[in-house]
């Protein structure tokens, strides 16, 4: 095995390991039980991540990265922006009933605790979410409606809405709280708060989208 290959296989193994502990323990995790499960030791930690907290940042990226390339895979880039809001929506909604959909809402609940409990965390958090969160907004930017194209700042304001919205619906969904809440339920929600004329906010000089009736 090279040099490469064994940092990788080191990498995918405290990340895989970091994944079970700090979705049980959140800020209390313990370096030691993480790097007890990779069967490696702390220096390693320090080498490939700079720090626990490094390790929490790159386990919340490789978290969310496949899951953001799914998305893109989902929403086809000839349809305007209410069809790839529905099928953004459903995308969302399909993914509570995959088998990892509980653990990834512990894991959420976790790193919110960890956050509260560390404020210099929160913010490398906060800008690692934001960094995964730009290919959302890119997929809404330019994107059609009302004859008018979505700018960037719009994108933007759309994306942090939608991710409230589906954030909160899957949780009801996998905790039992939100009954009849199926794919169709999402997509007329998400069209719903797309479609609303004052949802986004104009950029200077540009009308807003949906205009008046």
């Amino acid at each position: 095995m090279t040099r490469a290959e064994t940092k990788e296989r080191n990498r995918r193994a405290l990340l895989d390991a970091a994944f079970d502990v700090v979705s049980r323990d959140g800020y209390r995790a313990r370096l030691e039980e993480i790097v007890e499960r990779a069967g490696l030791t702390t220096g390693a930690v320090y080498s490939l991540f700079g720090s626990k907290a490094g390790l929490v940042v790159a386990l919340v990226t490789d978290y969310l990265r496949p899951h953001y390339e799914e998305i893109e895979q989902a929403i086809p880039a000839e349809l305007d922006l209410l069809e790839a809001v529905d099928a953004f929506a459903r995308y969302y909604r399909r993914s509570c009933d995959t088998p990892e959909a509980l653990s990834g809402l512990s894991l959420q609940i976790t790193l919110l605790d960890m956050a509260l409990h560390d404020s210099d965390l929160a913010s490398r958090l906060a800008a690692s979410i934001q960094a995964q969160e730009s290919h959302v907004i890119a997929l809404f930017t330019g994107r059609s409606h009302n004859g008018r194209d979505l700018t960037s700042h719009q994108a933007q304001r759309l994306a942090t809405a939608l991710r409230a919205l589906f954030v909160g619906l899957s949780q009801g969904v996998i905790l039992g709280l939100a009954h009849g809440a199926d794919e169709q339920y999402f997509a007329d929600a998400a069209r719903a708060l797309a479609s609303g004329a004052t949802l986004v906010a104009h950029d200077v000089d540009t009308p807003e989208l949906g205009g008046s009736d």
